[in-house]
């Protein structure tokens, strides 16, 4: 049995998710698990390195599936680019040591999130960044992030009610940048809550607005509390970016 290994680049901006869902075949797994099933002619299961949620993309999403097949790597590449919609990649296809889990042995992930800082909205752009009318203190959100750095219990930050897993993770570096009117927010970190990173944003986007000091950053952390922090910003602005891994390909 072999393990493949798929590089995954995707637009989520009509999908449901990652996740394959019962009631709807409208996920980025189920689009690409139809398609390797019917190259293959057997039901195939792809193991994705994590969910992300409707409306949100990804660069570089890692997933891997078992499989009989005595395709090429390049032949199963090149068929799933035929087949799958457009806004849909496999980037590259590779095999790899049959220990191999995508989720499991995820070392680290990398998130980026845009917003769009420009006074005129933009045509192109309007489905991957999120606009901001207000002009945002970056220095004050810069400060803010200081706060967010290191191994924390970020349940303030998470919209899921579970009692059952733990909200720990550790952030090993947040980096706020503006290049023209786009303004890129980076996480990097050993993983994160569901809509961690959008409700960090929107708390971020709070301090830069002046709603809130950045010193409040501390105190919205130690509370635990959801509703302490602030909004979740719109899913269309974040992507998956990184997945890395030890050497076990």
């Amino acid at each position: 049995m072999r393990n493949i290994k798929l590089t995954i680049e995707y637009d989520g901006s009509k999908y449901n998710g990652w996740q394959r869902l019962g009631n709807t075949d409208n996920t980025i797994q189920g689009k690409i698990e139809g398609v390797l099933s019917r190259m293959t002619d057997r039901k195939i299961e792809i193991i994705g390195s994590g969910r992300t949620d409707a409306g949100v993309h990804a660069m570089n999403q890692i997933a891997n599936f078992k499989t009989n097949t005595n395709m090429h790597v390049e032949e199963i590449r090149d068929y799933c680019n035929e087949y799958l919609p457009q806004d849909i990649v496999i980037k590259n296809v590779k095999e790899v040591n049959e220990r191999f889990h995508a989720r499991y042995n995820a070392k680290s992930k990398k998130y980026l999130y845009r917003i769009w800082a420009g006074k005129i909205p933009t045509a192109f752009k309007r489905k991957y960044t999120y606009p901001v009318v207000k002009t945002l203190d970056l220095e004050a959100m810069k400060k803010a992030t200081r706060y967010l750095v290191g191994e924390h219990d970020f349940k303030s930050f998470c919209s899921m009610k579970t009692k059952k897993k733990s909200t720990v993770r550790e952030i090993y570096e947040i980096d706020i940048m503006k290049e023209k009117e786009e303004i890129y927010i980076s996480f990097h970190g050993n993983g994160f809550l569901h809509n961690m990173v959008r409700i960090m944003v929107g708390t971020l986007i709070e301090i830069g607005e002046g709603k809130r000091k950045p010193e409040n950053m501390k105190e919205i952390i130690a509370s635990r509390v959801r509703k302490n922090a602030g909004p979740t910003a719109p899913a269309k602005g974040l992507f998956l970016y990184e997945v890395e891994y030890e050497h076990l390909e």
